[in-house]
Order: C-alpha cells, then sequence, then structure tokens
C-alpha cells in the first residue's frame, strides 16, 4: 500500500515473533551516498541561559581552548552572545530563550589536549563536571571527550575524533 509517496508494509501476526526483532537494514539515498563523510549539517545553534553576563563569563573561558571567540550580539540591543571561529557565530546564548530541559551541545575539537583544556578551563569558569576527559568507546574509536555542566545544567562536550 502506498500513502504520500511512502510505503507501508501491512502488519501481519505471523510477522512477530515473541522474540526481538531484528535491526531494519539502512537505506541511503542516492543523495547522501556521495557526500563526504563527515560534514557540517547544522549551521547554529542558541541555546537558553538565565544569566547572559554569568553565562558569557563561563563560555568565555570555555571554549577559548578550542579556538571560539566571543564575536558578539548577533544585532544591536540583543539578548543573546555568539561565539564561534573568526567567520562564523555557531554558538550562541541566549535569554529569549527559556532555559527549562538542559540541551547537550558537543564541540568538536582538533586534538585530545584541547578537550583537556576545555574541561579544565570550563571547571575553572564554575562548570561542573560531568564526565572527565577520556576515551568513551561506547561512541567509538578514538572518541576522546569531556562532559561539564554550563551554569544552567546544559550537559557541554569536547570531543576528538582523532
Amino acid at each position: 500500500m502506498k500513502t504520500r509517496g511512502l510505503a507501508f508494509k501491512p502488519i501481519n501476526d505471523a510477522d512477530h515473533t515473541s522474540g526481538p526483532s531484528p535491526a531494519p537494514k539502512r537505506r541511503r539515498s542516492s543523495r547522501v551516498r556521495h557526500m563526504p563523510r563527515r560534514r557540517v549539517v547544522i549551521d547554529h545553534v542558541a541555546v537558553g541561559v538565565s544569566g547572559l553576563a554569568r553565562s558569557r563569563a563561563f563560555y568565555v573561558q570555555a571554549l577559548l581552548p578550542l579556538g571560539f571567540s566571543e564575536i558578539g550580539p548577533w544585532r544591536a540591543g540583543a539578548m543573546e552572545i555568539s561565539f564561534g571561529l573568526e567567520e562564523a557565530d555557531d554558538f550562541t546564548i541566549s535569554t529569549a530563550y527559556p532555559t527549562g530541559t538542559p540541551v547537550h551541545v558537543a564541540f568538536a575539537a582538533d586534538r585530545r589536549e584541547q578537550v583537556d583544556a576545555f574541561h579544565a578551563a570550563a571547571i575553572a569558569a564554575g562548570g561542573r563536571d560531568n564526565g572527565p576527559p577520556g576515551l568513551r568507546s561506547e561512541y567509538g574509536d578514538g572518541y576522546y571527550a569531556a562532559f561539564v555542566l554550563d551554569p544552567d545544567g546544559h550537559n557541554i562536550e569536547a570531543v576528538s575524533q582523532q
């Protein structure tokens, strides 16, 4: 049966057993197949914070080892501060968004030493340890990361996959 261009298989009770179902085969679209293995897919992220000055001080210090610096607000009079590399404001903190449920943001590091330095700087800036620097084999071979909770409880990670 086809509906709106999507294929659906009718459920047949004979297809179901008491054991676990086999994992579905992953199909790759022809568009994805030809893409580079690793590429940026999110242009920027804005995270809600309860105190702009407090969070700004934390992120200025925590992101410095990763090569990120403060870029500033998107526009005059705005309630946000952006951070990133010189040419891009990839990450923004803002009081315009609610702080409800904490989010997880992972920043890429070129080297493991940067992950170590991020963790130390974030702790020194008032962050709370949420996982010291180290290999995380459950995420993949060579996945070296550290986790820190920012002033609002957001789980901030630095990861090197070298």
